[in-house]
Order: C-alpha cells, then sequence, then structure tokens
C-alpha cells in the first residue's frame, strides 16, 4: 500500500464507518495519546521497565494507531503526505548528507 493509497482508505473507512472526522484539534489530541502508547511499549520493550501483568508488547498495532491518526490530520487539512515526505526527504539530504558520517559519535 502506498502512503497515497493508505490515505485513501484511511478517508473510505471515516466516510463509510465513522461517521466523519473528528475536529483537527481532537485528531491532533488523539494523535499525541498514541504517541504517549506508543512510547509507553518501547520503554518497556527497550528501556528499563517491564511489562505490567496484562501489558502486551504490540508495538505495530502501536504504530499504525499512530499512522492511523496522522493520516486522517493528513486527510481533513489537505496535506499529500506523499509529496511532503519526498520533499523532507530531499531536504534532510541537502541538509544532512554529509554530518551524520562525520559524526564520531555515530562511528563508535
Amino acid at each position: 500500500m502506498t502512503i497515497k493509497e493508505a490515505q485513501e482508505a484511511v478517508d473510505l473507512w471515516i466516510k463509510t464507518y465513522g461517521v466523519r472526522y473528528f475536529s483537527e484539534l481532537t485528531n491532533m489530541a488523539v494523535l499525541t495519546e498514541e504517541v504517549g502508547e506508543l512510547a509507553r511499549v518501547i520503554a518497556r520493550k527497550y528501556g528499563d521497565q517491564s511489562f505490567k501483568e496484562g501489558e502486551k508488547d504490540n508495538l505495530g498495532e502501536e504504530m499504525a494507531d499512530v499512522l492511523w491518526v496522522l493520516l486522517c490530520l493528513a486527510n481533513q487539512t489537505g496535506v499529500d503526505l506523499t509529496s511532503e515526505l519526498k520533499k523532507s526527504i530531499e531536504k534532510k539530504t541537502n541538509r544532512d548528507s554529509l554530518r551524520h558520517i562525520h559524526n564520531e559519535k555515530l562511528l563508535a
């Protein structure tokens, strides 16, 4: 699935099952909540915390939830994420093409 297809699939789901998009402000709050849930799993899986009884290692599910809400926000604000990601990669390449290669901290 391409990013464009993902945006279209989320839009179709919202229009078919979701009644309407939540407001942009609500979706921003939901995105923050989902990022927090992802952070919790990462802290337990890769950090010093351990999973509590009943918690599961659902890293992929939490990442997909973050992506879902981001796609919602892109759709409702008219952002073409494919185009924006291409521009972001180009910007980072132009700005950082040598920066990380010469970073001694990354060579250790």
